[in-house]
């Protein structure tokens, strides 16, 4: 399968499209089709495991990669999560499902890919002929920067270096990330918020000085940001292996529609979704679930883009975002695949911090998507809630999701479709706002909130997380977002 680039002619295979993360125009990598899974392939996922599982679909969009290997990469990269299943399902409620996301190293629903990426880079890395040693950016919002470290820690001929916003992301994320362990590691914190943090690596990515100047030092560049499809791919199969579960725990009927709500930021979790849907699962609607950052559910409720607006740190910090890359991947494929419109608009986002989509557009887009969103403390009600009902304790952000299912429903009180909300990281990466919703008792310490999280819930708490407290700080160092490239060099050298 071939891939192109949302804002040109550009055109790469699988494995290059991996390599390379972003486009050389700027754009992001898409299928230049949806592969279709047939009604028997989808019948046949339901007695698989789910390294088989991620497999079929995976080789549905990256062909050259052989199969054994592929399943063997699948295997090696899933049986570092806790349990036997790494993405559970979870039944709540009638009707309402939980898919936990966040049982791989590092407690969030990024180790879904990021376990399975440094695999995929090197092979592509293999399958292209690239020599040069990968240098890779990650900006992250708290998540994804922890899940890419540990991924990629002392792998061979590959670097990583994180940026994250300096007082954009809980005590936990920052502990995970500045204490990571590896020698090909660096975390460096940013002046400003993750838009900062994302912004400066993409203009890294699209300068030709910059390339110049790693290319004389024998290094290529690669992200592990979700605007690398490598990134992407794995997360679509976790749709597919939902669906599977909720059939073989007949709780549906093969062919039923069911719907997701999805807590996102980025846009990447809820655009893997919508691959899942284009390629044949039975989706019928698509909830995003936004926190007091507002700008999805405004732009799917109105069809502008508007990125003038205040910026808010909240208690979901991963959804702390103003500016949604992936985004661009659904716009290209409303706009009937019009490279030249999409590029248009990205350009305006960047002039004029704001686009729109004609009212066609919208109508389309509105056919799968509604958007909704949740401030702090209707979170904490509807964390409190569930908690008090069921006894399920979640996160802050699966939180925010979760008021956006609620309301769903108290508009459309007669709709018997079955949900599944997407949980996206451990309620114990962010203990004392879950500890505050759960039981109304405020603490500072971190590791104290974990503790009486634990004592209010009996919740298992992750070893990864308790052994932080002991692990030296290697990385302290806050650089301003307009000189990232100057840490770059440093870390190269």
């Amino acid at each position: 399968m071939k891939f192109v680039s949302t804002r040109g002619g550009e055109k790469a295979t699988g494995a290059r499209a991996i390599v390379k993360g972003l486009a050389d125009d700027g754009g992001l990598f898409v299928p230049e089709k949806f592969p279709q899974v047939t009604r028997a392939e989808l019948e046949d996922m339901l007695s698989m495991s789910y390294p088989e599982r991620a497999t079929f679909v995976l080789r549905k969009y990256l062909d050259e990669y052989d199969e054994k290997q592929l399943l063997a990469a699948c295997e090696r990269a899933y049986s570092k999560f806790e349990g036997d299943d790494p993405a559970p399902l979870v039944k709540i409620d009638d009707g309402v499902y939980i898919l936990e996301l966040w049982h791989g190293p590092t407690c969030a629903f990024k180790d879904m890919a990021l376990t399975l990426l440094p695999y995929l880079l090197r092979t592509g890395c293999d399958i292209c002929g690239v020599k040069e040693e990968i240098l890779i950016l990650v900006a992250t919002s708290g998540d994804t920067g922890k899940a890419a470290l540990e991924g990629f820690k002392d792998a061979d001929g590959i670097k990583i270096m994180v940026f994250y916003p300096a007082e954009g992301v809980s005590k936990m994320q920052k502990m995970q990330m500045c204490t990571q362990e590896g020698s090909n590691v660096n975390v460096v914190a940013v002046k400003g918020n993750f838009d900062d943090c994302q912004t400066a690596v993409k203009e890294i990515f699209s300068s030709e000085e910059c390339a110049k100047i790693l290319k004389e030092h024998n290094v290529v560049l690669s992200s592990a940001n979700s605007i690398n499809f490598g990134r992407l791919a794995p997360q679509i199969a976790y749709y597919f292996s939902a669906y599977a579960d909720l059939v073989t725990s007949n709780q549906i009927e093969m062919g039923e529609e069911i719907d997701f709500t999805v807590p996102t930021g980025n846009f990447g979790n809820i655009l893997a979704a919508y691959y899942a849907k284009n390629m044949g699962l039975p989706i019928r609607r698509l909830h995003c679930a936004s926190n007091r950052n507002n700008v999805l559910s405004d732009f799917l409720s109105t069809g502008v883009y508007d990125m003038r607006r205040e910026f808010y740190k909240t208690t979901s910090p991963s959804m702390d975002i103003i500016v949604s890359s992936n985004l661009e991947r659904l716009i290209f494929e409303i706009s009937g695949r019009n490279y030249k419109l999409t590029a248009e608009r990205m350009a305006k986002l960047k002039s004029e911090k704001m686009y729109s989509v004609t009212s066609e557009e919208l109508a389309e887009i509105q056919k799968t998507f509604d958007g909704g969103f949740a401030t702090d403390d209707e979170g904490v009600e509807a964390m409190y809630d569930v908690f008090i009902d069921t006894g399920y304790t979640m996160d802050t952000h699966t939180g925010c999701a979760m008021k956006v299912a609620v309301d769903w429903f108290e508009k459309n009180k007669k709709d018997e479709t079955k949900m599944v909300v997407v949980s996206t990281a451990n309620p114990y990466k962010f203990p004392q706002d879950v500890l505050y919703a759960v039981t109304g008792n405020d603490v500072k310490d971190s590791f104290k909130g974990i503790k009486r999280l634990h004592a209010a819930t009996a919740m298992a708490v992750p070893k990864s997380l308790l052994t932080l407290r002991d692990k030296p700080v290697r990385f302290s160092k806050t650089a301003d977002s307009k000189k990232l490239f100057d840490e770059v060099l440093a870390f190269i050298k």
